[in-house]
């Protein structure tokens, strides 16, 4: 996707998804932990999350799920069970 009208909290969890391509990224937004696009889609369903989706702009609706920072070892686990590397922005 072009990032022309991406919000910059988006171009910025691109920029480091680029460089944890082949990890379930978990990028800290307030009190959550959230995962966007394919990594949320993958990983909403082995969480037992819902997969709901925001808009960031002119970069229309993302998908996205999350957890509270609080919990975010368990999941954490949980995918590293399931054979995915997990990388962790805070």
């Amino acid at each position: 996707m072009d990032d022309a009208g991406e919000t910059p909290i988006l171009r910025e969890y691109r920029a480091v998804k680029e460089q944890q391509q082949d990890a379930i990224l978990l990028a800290r937004l307030g009190d959550f932990f959230e995962m966007f696009g394919r990594d949320a889609e993958v990983a909403a369903p082995l969480l037992g999350l819902t997969l709901t989706g925001r808009k960031f702009g002119n970069a229309g609706r993302v998908p996205m799920c999350g957890v509270p920072h609080h919990a975010v070892a368990q999941h954490v686990r949980r995918l590293l069970e399931a054979g995915h590397r997990v990388a962790l922005w805070d």
